[in-house]
C-alpha cells in the first residue's frame, strides 16, 4: 500500500488513544499547528478521564468516547472540574457528546473527518481500523495489531494509499519508497535498537530479570513494548506489518541492529542504491507526517545536527540469540491466523515473565511451542475469527507456561 493523501488545507482529525503516548504527542502537534489541524473527536480507554476531559475542552471537540462504560459519569464530572479550573461558568461552554462502551472507538472511527489516528492498544484497534477504512478515511495507523492480527481483513477493504503508518520504521520506509517504483524495490531493511540486551549471546540471556529487560537504552516506552524490544518480538511484529503495508515478501525484508536509533529504516533498490531516513528518535516526526501526508509539517521535530561528527553502526541480527523475527516470518508465510496467534501468545508470555513464572528465554521458546501446536485455522473472514484465534493462543500459552513452571 503506497500511502497518499489530499494536499493542503485544514484537516479534521479523530484521535483514538488520545491519552496515551501517541495521542498526547499528536495533540502537541495539533496545538502547534492550529492552521493545519482541527480535532473533532477524541477516544480513550477511560483510565485517565481527567486528562481526556482537559484535552476535549482545550480542543473543543464534538464528541468524546471511552471504552469503559463505567467511567461515563466520572468523565462528565471531569468536564465540570476542568471547566471550573479554567474559570468557565456553567453556561459558558458546551459539553461534547459522550459515547461509551466496547464499540465506542469504532463509532468514533466513523465520525466525519479527514484522518483517523488509531493509537488504540492491542487487538481492540482492529474494529476501528476497519470502520475508518470502510468510511473512506485516511488512516494514520499506530495500532500494529490491526495489520499483524487482521491483515487479510484490512487488505480486503483498504484502498491504495489509504493507510499511512505512524511507527517510525514504517514511516521511514514509506518516505524512502518515494524514491522508486514498486518494481524497483529489492528489499526493505528495518532497523532495531537491539533493546536492553543487544550484543549478548543466547547463553548470556538465561538469567536476566524483568528489571534488566525494562531498561531500554534509547526509547521511553511501556513495559510490554520495552520487553518486546528486548526479545526482538517488537521488531518481529513490525516485519509482519511491513509485509502487509507494502506488499513486499518476507524473504525480502531484513532486520539490522542500529543502536543509535537515528536511521529508522532503509530501502534497497534493484540498481544497488539504498535510501535511508534519518532523524533523532522523536515520535512527533512520524506522527506529524502521518497526519499531513504526503506533506511535511515544518519543525515537527529536531533534525540531525550536521555540524557534529556522527558514528552510526549497523550489524546483522543474531537469530540464534533472538529467534523472534524468524518465527514471525514463518507465521506470516503460513497465514491462517498464525500472526494473530503469535501476537496474543506473546502477550501472555510477557506477563508470565514479568510475574516471575517464566524465564526470559522462555518467552520466545514458549511462543514457538504455541505456534507449533496451533490447529489448522482458516484465513480470517471476520473480526470474530481473529478474536477466536487469539483466545485459543492465550489459553494454549497459559497451558504451556504452567508446564514450564512445573518442570522448573
Amino acid at each position: 500500500m503506497r500511502p497518499s493523501g489530499k494536499m493542503g488545507g485544514m484537516r479534521d482529525l479523530v484521535l483514538l488513544g488520545s491519552t496515551g503516548s501517541i495521542g498526547t504527542q499528536a495533540i502537541d502537534i495539533v496545538r502547534r499547528n492550529p492552521d493545519r489541524f482541527r480535532v473533532v473527536a477524541l477516544g480513550a480507554g477511560g483510565g485517565n478521564v481527567e486528562l481526556l476531559a482537559a484535552q476535549a475542552l482545550e480542543l473543543g471537540v464534538d464528541v468524546v468516547g471511552v471504552a469503559r462504560s463505567s467511567v461515563t459519569q466520572d468523565l462528565q464530572l471531569a468536564f465540570y472540574a476542568e471547566a471550573q479550573k479554567r474559570g468557565w461558568a456553567t453556561g459558558d461552554f458546551k459539553l461534547p457528546k459522550i459515547v461509551a462502551g466496547p464499540d465506542a472507538m469504532t463509532e468514533l472511527a466513523r465520525w466525519p473527518c479527514d484522518v483517523v489516528l488509531n493509537g488504540v492498544v492491542g487487538s481492540l484497534g482492529l474494529a476501528p481500523t476497519l470502520a475508518a477504512l470502510s468510511e473512506g478515511r485516511i488512516l494514520a495507523l499506530a495500532n500494529k495489531e490491526s495489520l499483524v492480527a487482521g491483515g487479510p481483513l484490512v487488505r480486503r477493504i483498504a484502498k491504495e494509499g489509504q493507510i499511512v503508518p505512524v511507527d517510525s520504521e514504517h514511516s521511514a520506509l514509506a518516505q524512502c519508497l518515494r524514491g522508486g517504483t514498486a518494481a524497483e524495490v529489492r528489499r526493505l531493511v528495518l532497523t532495531a535498537s537491539g533493546g536492553a540486551f543487544r550484543g549478548r549471546r543466547r547463553e548470556e540471556l538465561a538469567n536476566v530479570t524483568p528489571e534488566e529487560a525494562l531498561k531500554h537504552p534509547t526509547w521511553d516506552m511501556g513495559p510490554v513494548v520495552t520487553i518486546n524490544s528486548a526479545t526482538m518480538v517488537n521488531k518481529a511484529l513490525e516485519v509482519i506489518e511491513a509485509h502487509e503495508l507494502f506488499g513486499v515478501s518476507y524473504d525480502d525484508i531484513e532486520v539490522m541492529v542500529h543502536p543509535q536509533s537515528v536511521l529508522h529504516s532503509l530501502v534497497e533498490f534493484t540498481d544497488g542504491s539504498t535510501l535511508a531516513q534519518a532523524s533523532p528518535p522523536d515520535m512527533r516526526l512520524p506522527i506529524a507526517l502521518a497526519l499531513a501526508w504526503p506533506e511535511r509539517v515544518p519543525a515537527a521535530a529536531a533534525a540531525v545536527d550536521w555540524t557534529q561528527a556522527h558514528n552510526w553502526e549497523l550489524r546483522p541480527l543474531d537469530e540464534e540469540a533472538f529467534p523472534a523475527v524468524r518465527l514471525a516470518k514463518e507465521a506470516g508465510r503460513a497465514g491462517r491466523c498464525l500472526p494473530a496467534v503469535y501476537n496474543a501468545a506473546n502477550e501472555e508470555c510477557v506477563a508470565a515473565f514479568v510475574s516471575g513464572r517464566l524465564p526470559f528465554l522462555g518467552i520466545v521458546d514458549t511462543l514457538e511451542q504455541v505456534l507449533a501446536a496451533a490447529p489448522d485455522f482458516a484465513e480470517p473472514g471476520t473480526v470474530d475469527d481473529v478474536l477466536a484465534a487469539e483466545a485459543w493462543a492465550r489459553a494454549q500459552a497459559q497451558r504451556t507456561i504452567e508446564t514450564v513452571a512445573e518442570g522448573a
